[in-house]
């Protein structure tokens, strides 16, 4: 399956967010995705380090959300 995995900064007094990047990945399954989308969270170069991230399918509809940690 195709996943893009969006990867975000959330400002908690509004709930804003501001994306830092995407990529797109291909897993098995969901769970699959998850373990990926974790392990890309140390990785990623950014000059701002993401504190969530999401996962979406094609059709950008939203399956989860994680916090980095």
């Amino acid at each position: 399956m195709n996943f893009t995995l969006e990867f975000f900064r959330l400002r908690l007094r509004d709930e804003a967010h501001a994306t830092l990047d995407q990529t797109s990945i291909v897993a098995d399954n969901l769970d699959a995705a998850k373990v990926k989308a974790k392990s890309l969270f140390a990785t990623l170069e950014s000059p701002q380090k993401p504190d969530r991230l999401r996962i979406l399918d094609k059709a950008d509809r939203e399956f989860v959300r994680l916090e980095a940690g």
